[in-house]
């Protein structure tokens, strides 16, 4: 199975990034890096800079009907940047016309708001995104992890880091379903 992790350049919530990624490799997955530019992308552990990871494909290369999941992790500056990427929210709006799962995490879901996928979905999120996310369509939940199946894609969201461990195993229970 291979899954698309949907970044921007900077500001992505490292752990919410490796968490996934290594729960995507250790179910036998094949992840891959997809940003705006070429290049390494910088994580933060909240606002202090982490690791740099290299890119695998940009927003311009990658296609939904390549990969079978979308992960979107958070951090505040990450989904800003990719909400206003109008390759990126096309995207992302890609996976779910295609029916593939998707799966946000904490303030992730701003970029799901752009790409106007959110009408009758239950989801959820970092708090300070629930009126954005219920302007945009969403029912907001406060939840460790919610997953909706409405049609015509699962998605997956969940509100912090915290909320790592049971977003990684519905992550992979979809990825495996």
């Amino acid at each position: 199975m291979r899954v698309a992790f949907l970044v921007a350049t900077e500001g992505i919530e490292q752990v919410e990034l490796t968490q996934p990624w290594q729960a995507v490799v250790q179910a036998g997955g094949s992840p891959s890096l997809v940003s705006l530019d070429p290049g390494r992308v910088q994580g933060f552990d909240h606002l202090d800079k982490a690791d740099t990871f290299p890119v695998d494909l940009t927003v311009g290369e990658a296609k939904a009907e390549e990969f079978d999941a979308l992960v979107l992790p958070g951090g505040v500056a990450n989904p800003d940047a990719l909400r206003v990427n109008a390759e990126a929210v096309a995207l992302v709006r890609s996976f779910f016309d295609q029916g593939k799962p998707v799966a946000a995490i904490c303030h992730a879901p701003w970029t799901l708001v752009e790409a106007d996928v959110l009408r009758g979905r239950t989801l959820t999120s970092w708090p300070s995104l629930r009126t954005d996310l219920v302007n945009a369509g969403g029912n907001w939940v406060d939840e460790e992890v919610h997953v909706c199946t409405a049609a015509p894609s699962t998605l997956i969201t969940s509100r912090n880091p915290d909320d790592l461990p049971a977003f990684c195993t519905a992550l992979v229970t979809e990825l495996k379903g």
